[in-house]
């Protein structure tokens, strides 16, 4: 079901002052920002804002054609003449509205609204008693809800690292927090990046309870994809269709929704208790194409950034030190009014920033820690009282608890439990050796004794007819190149492994990779972003174009199915000799066959 609505209209006069080429339109209703291209007499229009995190284009002073124009956030692009994103290249298509003549001449530009599935068998809100419906936070994206008789818990990551090992949790989980896990009744899991689907928490959950209802999105590339290969026994995961209620009891019920953004995985949820609505909007961009519930009694939202390897892992070029820094700042600046200008929008009654609190802990990782600064959460709070200063903000600490039926009652009363004196808030901590050990075991798997795996690699992964080549390094902790790792060319427009770049005019990235955690993901076909999200990584690259398709692929497309290295096993003698015209780059630069 949908509507429509007229977001702009303009008179007859306004209309033929329209220029050839782009024309940038506010409203004076409501103040949101219109784009209206003009060409051969036809128009095309769509809202002045960027598909990626909201942000406002401007001309693009590089365009010479006049039908581009430029994200001030993140710099994309977007050729409004197509209503296609060019940079970064084959990416997203931007929404276009519709452009109505009206019989004097003018024009309205319509909306078309999809229905808010939300909105689907309505409850009046009922009053809560005491203690009726708490929250009580954990640890980074994980809440604990008691919703009357049933306990709900969010995204539980409560123990190991996140992306590998660049990241780990910033904030001590109270001492029975798994055991708190195992007595839920059920669990809300967002989608499968490893500070939300934490598979070592998920395995101490399964040899208690592994029959415990885990609830996720019909995402198209499903959370639990590598389950059977984790090897953790969960008995009981309900995947549900977006935008539908799922009743737990009579008085319970959610409904997840997915993000336009990454609808591949993001999603966020819902809750629902006796007509009292908490919306957990997790790490989405734009959920729900940017249509989410008003004047709920408790939203909650990621805030933090520094969520990826850029730009702290970036060389050459423009990325010194110093325009790290500037575009750190300017970036967590810009997240941070986005963030309030949503919740300001929303009017939830009450609102708590939470999914960002996690470190860069290990001592390798001191130069991103350093370097990579986010957005505090007390800063965003106070920046939201400003502005709205209706809506009660909730700064969280682990253990600590809201009684939403004392907070809707009065903000005056005391509402929030914090935890008790003296209670470690931060972790001193984390066991890196275990982990890291893990993953640096399979620096010495037998795969890697054959060059060839290189080629079954990169075939099994699937991506090709790319104009894109790729230099992959193995290195140290430092990022310096080991001495007989594997240092190779990746040509991905026919799929080859040149011994020297190719002599047509061609992008280019070089990517020094940690080695055991590159062979770790290898050996398990797992998705790149333990490399980039995870800081495991260095980047340069040739032209400074960002590589949407490649980097997507490589970080939400990979095939669910590893890659099967037995057969690689069986097969290695004749896979080498049908490899052996391609080669390899060493490190000390000679060329050497794949054998």
């Amino acid at each position: 079901m949908s509507s429509s609505k007229t977001v702009l209209s303009l008179d007859s006069e306004a209309v033929f002052s329209l220029k050839d080429g782009i024309n940038f339109k506010k409203s004076p209703d409501d103040g949101k920002c219109y784009i209206i291209y003009k060409e051969n007499g036809e128009l095309k229009a769509c809202k002045n804002q960027c598909k990626h995190q909201g942000g406002l284009f401007i001309k693009d002073i590089e365009d010479l054609d006049g039908r581009t124009v430029r994200c001030t956030k993140h710099y994309w692009k977007l050729n409004v003449s197509t209503m296609q994103y060019v940079n970064p290249p084959d990416s997203f298509t931007q929404d276009e509205l519709d452009v109505v003549m009206t019989d004097e001449g003018g024009l309205q530009l319509v909306e078309v609204i999809v229905w808010d599935p939300w909105s689907a068998d309505p409850q009046d809100p009922q009053e809560l008693q005491e203690g009726e419906v708490t929250v009580t936070y954990l640890t980074h994206a994980c809440m604990e809800l008691q919703l009357g008789g049933k306990k709900m818990i969010f995204d539980p990551w409560l123990t190991g690292p996140a992306f590998a090992r660049g990241w780990w949790l910033l904030h001590e989980p109270p001492a029975d927090s798994m055991e708190r896990l195992c007595m839920a009744d059920l669990i809300y899991i967002s989608h499968m990046h490893s500070d939300h689907l934490s598979y070592p928490t998920l395995k101490s959950l399964s040899a208690t309870r592994p029959d415990v209802p885990i609830y996720v999105g019909d995402t198209s590339r499903p959370v639990f994809w590598m389950l059977e290969k984790s090897q953790v026994q969960l008995t009981n995961i309900n995947v549900v269709p977006f935008g539908i209620w799922q009743n737990i009891d009579e008085h319970l019920r959610f409904m997840i929704l997915k993000d336009e953004v990454h609808p591949e995985m993001d999603t966020c949820i819902i809750v629902e208790y006796k007509g009292h609505m908490i919306l957990n909007t997790v790490d989405c961009t734009r959920p729900n194409y940017g249509r989410l519930p008003h004047n709920v009694d408790l939203m909650m939202s990621d805030f933090a950034g520094g969520a990826s390897g850029f730009p702290m892992t970036f060389s050459g070029g423009k990325y010194t030190e110093s325009w790290k820094a500037d575009f750190i700042k300017n970036e967590r600046k810009k997240l941070m009014n986005y963030k309030a200008q949503l919740v300001k929008s929303l009017q939830p009654k009450i609102y708590c920033p939470f999914a960002g609190y996690f470190v860069e802990a290990h001592p390798s990782d001191r130069y991103i820690k350093e370097t990579n600064t986010k957005n505090k959460a007390e800063e965003l709070n106070a920046l939201i009282k400003k502005s709205a200063p209706g809506i009660t903000t909730w700064t969280p600490k682990p253990g600590a608890v809201l009684d939403l039926a004392l907070a809707l009652m009065s903000p005056s009363r005391k509402a929030i439990t914090d935890p008790p004196s003296g209670t470690n808030i931060y972790k001193d901590s984390w066991d890196f050796d275990l982990y890291v050990d893990e993953l640096n075991r399979a620096i010495t798997a037998e795969i890697f004794k054959h060059k060839s795996w290189i080629q079954f690699y990169y075939n099994w992964a699937g991506f090709k007819n790319y104009d894109l080549v790729v230099r992959v390094i193995e290195t140290d902790e430092d990022f310096i190149p080991i001495d007989n790792g594997y240092n190779y060319l990746v040509d991905f427009m026919d799929l080859s492994f040149p011994t020297q770049r190719p002599t047509r005019e061609h992008p280019y990235e070089e990517i020094k990779n940690r080695i055991g955690v590159m062979r770790h993901v290898v050996k398990n076909g797992l998705l790149w972003d333990n490399l980039y999200i995870g800081f495991q990584n260095r980047l340069s690259r040739e032209p400074d174009v960002y590589h949407h398709q490649f980097w997507n692929h490589f970080q939400t497309e990979l095939p669910v199915t590893g890659p099967d290295w037995d057969l690689f096993l069986q097969q290695a003698p004749s896979y080498q000799r049908s490899a052996e015209p391609q080669g390899i780059q060493t490190e000390s630069g000679s060329a050497s066959t794949l054998s």
